[in-house]
């Protein structure tokens, strides 16, 4: 008769994994029935492993009983298919100046190929997703985003038109709920419409925070490209109150795209989200380990 037995390694490695197991369950158990809005972009939808990666966490999320909406960005794509069609990108404010033919090759890529793409990686993971883009049926009505810059010679501030850039004014969160209520994971395309009929390109930070906002959530999740917010020497800062949050993101060392990502949160939960959540999109497994660990990961802002 012939036995099979675990090596000491093996043993040790599922003995790990139970333990993580143990330790998630608590956390499990607190955000059941959360709705929980997650950005993604960046190096973390670029990167096949990491969109993989991320697909399988999302199913996972929403197995235990956690509602994710899920809003992408697409500028790099956005990007490689302007320089294909010859129209040279022009950015004001880190905004890119979107004029009638430039709107509607965003439009392909965030509503058709992008979202797509997203769909169909968690729906083979074994989720139920649905795309959705901001500008269909009316589920983001927005406005044009006026964008005062500095002039350097005077220093006047004067408003730059940038074309069809937007912010949005409204969200239809009942088309959002209806779906999240039949079991499915709303995967949505930064777009919104105006009453004209006018499409315009949002900023994906900008539509996750304001759908948290306005529907409610219990948490929002911005993924980036960085570890979280820096201080002056570099360091991470893992927690900040709202008040805190609201005076870091005046200070000089905070850089970049940071400050916009810190005034969406801040936004946000002046609306009823209770945490926000700033976190590197590199890092395999970022969601669950934010939701799932002791410590999570990034910086978490909370009220």
């Amino acid at each position: 008769m012939k036995f099979d037995f675990l090596s000491e390694s093996d043993q040790a490695y599922f003995i790990h994994k139970a333990s993580t197991l143990v330790e998630a369950l608590p956390y499990i158990r607190q955000h059941s029935g959360d709705i929980v809005v997650i950005k993604y972009g960046g190096h973390a939808m670029g990167n096949p492993k990491l969109s993989k990666s991320f697909s399988k966490d999302i199913g996972l999320i929403k197995e235990v009983g956690i509602h994710p909406i899920i809003v992408h960005g697409g500028g790099p794509q956005i990007g490689e298919r302007l320089k294909l069609k010859n129209i040279k990108s022009r950015f004001v404010d880190g905004l890119r100046v979107t004029d009638k033919d430039t709107v509607k090759i965003v439009e392909e890529v965030l509503a058709k190929d992008i979202n797509k793409e997203i769909v169909d990686s968690i729906n083979s993971s074994g989720g139920k997703a649905i795309s959705l883009a901001g500008n269909r049926d009316n589920l983001i009505n927005a406005k044009k985003l006026n964008v005062q810059i500095k002039d350097s010679d005077s220093n006047i501030e004067k408003i730059v038109d940038i074309g069809f850039v937007g912010q949005p004014t409204n969200v239809k969160n009942d088309l959002i709920m209806n779906h999240i209520n039949k079991g499915e994971i709303p995967v949505i395309a930064p777009l919104g419409i105006d009453a004209q009929n006018n499409s315009y390109n949002i900023n994906a930070d900008t539509v996750a925070g304001f759908i948290a906002g306005t529907i409610k959530a219990s948490k929002l999740l911005l993924l980036t490209d960085v570890a979280g917010i820096l201080d002056e020497n570099d360091k991470l800062i893992s927690s900040l109150s709202l008040n805190d949050a609201k005076k870091i993101v005046k200070q000089d060392f905070v850089l970049g795209g940071m400050k916009p990502k810190i005034l969406t949160c801040i936004d946000s939960m002046k609306k009823g989200v209770k945490k926000s959540t700033i976190l590197d999109g590199r890092i395999p497994h970022a969601l669950i380990l934010e939701l799932f660990t002791e410590h999570g990961i990034g910086t978490q802002i909370f009220s």
